[in-house]
């Protein structure tokens, strides 16, 4: 079984100073852009309400209900930004995942060849792509929960599990294989790919945990992917 040592490893890597670089970096930028959502959307709000409203037959006039609205948008947006937290960080942490995936080979596989760089467009792409494919899957998936609720968890992580493990191995074998060697190797495999994306989707069940998937992912399928070709990594140097 390859399958727990290469998501043992993954979580070693995970530890290392690069790899937490990496995850913070993609934390940061989330923050920053839901942040900048957050001013924009109350900036929005203050411009096209009234700073008073004069009640119709009364002739009251309120002058506080834009300061209520903003503060109520503020507490919405801080909600929803626990929502997308994770698609968004993993949108951003998707510009990095390479670098974590020649982490691990630098680590724990000396020696090998050159690869080919994937050009700011096609990881952009992907990260989107992706992501969109997560969100609009899982909502769907939303839709039958409360139809097979006893089904419910195994939905959740045989959904997740498939498109994690899809993704992230595709990502890791491309690296060093031709298009048709990947969906090859993948069909050959599919069965102990969907368990790792499985797996990987515990920690995407738990808020805050889950913005670690991508940078785990993308560790734990690199090392699945060589182990799959037969490659055993070598002991984890010293941080």
């Amino acid at each position: 079984m390859i399958i727990f040592p290469s998501i043992a490893n993954a979580f070693e890597d995970l530890l290392r100073p690069g790899a937490l670089k990496i995850l913070l970096k993609g934390i940061a930028l989330a923050i920053a852009l839901l942040f900048a959502m957050t001013v924009v959307v109350v900036w929005g709000v203050g411009l096209f309400l009234p700073d008073q409203i004069t009640l119709p037959f009364t002739g009251y006039t309120i002058t506080w209900v834009d300061n209520i609205l903003s503060f109520a948008i503020v507490g919405m947006m801080m909600v929803l930004s626990v929502v997308l937290m994770f698609p968004v960080a993993s949108i951003f942490t998707g510009f990095f995942l390479e670098d974590v995936a020649e982490m691990v080979e630098g680590a724990h596989y000396p020696g090998l060849p050159e690869i080919r760089r994937f050009t700011l467009a096609e990881t952009l792409g992907d990260s989107l792509r992706f992501m969109g494919v997560i969100v609009v899957a899982n909502l769907l998936a939303l839709l039958i929960y409360p139809f097979v609720i006893p089904l419910a968890p195994f939905l959740f992580f045989g959904l997740n599990g498939y498109l994690l493990g899809r993704e992230y191995f595709q990502m890791a074998a491309a690296r060093r294989m031709q298009r048709e060697q990947v969906r090859q190797m993948y069909l050959r495999h599919k069965m102990t790919i969907w368990m790792t994306g499985a797996l990987m989707a515990v920690p995407l069940s738990i808020p805050f945990v889950n913005l670690c998937v991508p940078v785990l992912g993308a560790a734990a399928f690199t090392h699945l992917f060589h182990r799959l070709e037969g490659r055993r990594p070598a002991p984890l140097p010293a941080a």
